[in-house]
């Protein structure tokens, strides 16, 4: 691994190839390529890690066809794929599709049983991961699925202090489409002459009307406070500029919304806009390789209404200095899943982090008649059987 010059971190570059084998289970079809069949807009929506990272593995040099061998085992199943019209995941049926293959790999096989799941690792890329619950009050009430907390868990969510994050989970990026990005490069020295950008929701009417869960109020705060200041270039309108507009910006604000973080933090990176990460308490992805306080500005949600003032007193040499990071491929490398695979890319990543938790524990594996996880915990609807 190498340091990025003026940076707090470093951007791993270890390769796990060669001390690192993976089982992946073959789990019936219904659990994941026969979803996609039926809807294919999973491949794009920013969840689609979790299909991406089963293509991955099952070409990868470290997957093993020998159980004996593996030091990880993978359960493929896409919990993120049911949609709405609009193309938004449904997560209700999530916890009986995860439970229903937790049942049928722990009767085909012994692996499961030997440790209760605790060297098996599972993506769950939801909103607020394995608590299956876009909301999050909901989410805190449901608690991670009862099946899954002795597993390693690969999520996009992460909260410090939070219900949904276990101890020990990997934290990943959001999907966004690398091709896509790709297509909208424009020349690196096109002028930065936006200063702060930010589209998307402020107000989650449908899901929120009274407006008291929806980003905690923070983006609600920005509409109101930065609406009209010229230094703003915030809407709810989508341009078909958009990722080009990003690339004219400064400032990406990055604000929570139902969830701590959004795809708008890859793109930041990728595009080489500051990320301004206004989520209290958010884990990053990749912690561990990314400095993100070095390439980000953090500000508390409470804080809001002085956003103003916090971004122009930021001396300019700190703004060249993160977008010098920024610049730096491998940086916009950890946060893509790309098809294929590149070396130092998420996929690796995610790699790195199974490998740092290597070896297991001699308390991994149960001891005859132990037995740690309870089949019947959870909401009596979790238990109805899923087809």
């Amino acid at each position: 691994m190498y340091s990025i010059s003026g940076s707090a971190g470093d951007v791993l570059e270890d390769n796990p190839v060669g001390r690192l084998k993976v089982f992946v289970y073959d789990l019936p079809s219904k659990y994941n390529k026969r979803i996609i069949a039926k809807d294919p807009r999973c491949l794009n929506h920013m969840f689609a890690a979790e299909i991406f990272m089963h293509r991955f593995l099952l070409s990868s040099a470290v997957r093993t066809l020998n159980p004996e061998q593996a030091d990880w085992f993978y359960a493929p199943v896409y919990t993120t794929c049911d949609l709405t019209h609009a193309g938004l995941p449904l997560p209700f049926k999530s916890p009986r599709m995860m439970r229903s293959a937790i049942q049928f790999l722990s009767r085909k096989w012994p692996f499961w049983n030997r440790t209760d799941g605790a060297d098996h690792f599972f993506v769950v890329p939801h909103d607020f991961g394995a608590c299956f619950h876009y909301q999050e009050e909901k989410a805190i009430e449901r608690g991670i699925l009862p099946l899954l907390r002795r597993a390693t868990l690969v999520q996009t969510f992460g909260q410090k202090n939070h219900v949904c994050l276990k101890e020990g989970s990997i934290t990943i990026p959001p999907y966004a489409p690398p091709q896509k990005m790709q297509a909208h490069l424009i020349p690196p020295d096109t002028p930065r002459s936006i200063f702060v950008y930010f589209r998307g929701l402020f107000y989650d009417n449908g899901n929120d009307p009274e407006g008291g869960y929806y980003a905690r109020g923070a983006r609600a705060s920005l509409w109101e406070n930065f609406k009209n200041n010229p230094l703003f270039d915030i809407s709810t309108e989508h341009p078909t500029t958009y990722y080009e507009d990003m690339q004219r910006a400064v400032f990406c604000l990055c604000p929570l919304g139902w969830a701590p973080w959004s795809p708008r933090l890859v793109e930041a990176v990728v595009f080489g806009c500051i990320p301004v990460i206004i989520a209290d308490d958010i884990v990053l992805p990749f912690a561990d390789a990314i400095p993100w306080d070095e390439i980000g500005v953090f500000v508390n949600e409470e804080d809001v209404p002085r956003l103003d003032s916090i971004l122009t007193s930021i001396p300019i040499d700190d703004i060249l200095r993160k977008q010098r990071l920024l610049a730096n491929p491998s940086m916009k490398q950890a946060m893509l899943f790309p098809q294929p695979a590149q070396p130092m890319d998420a996929f690796h990543q995610i790699l790195n982090g199974l490998a740092r938790k290597l070896p297991h524990s001699d308390s991994v594996y149960l001891k005859p008649g132990e037995k740690h996880l309870n089949w019947t915990a959870g909401p009596v609807a979790d238990l109805k059987p899923w087809k």
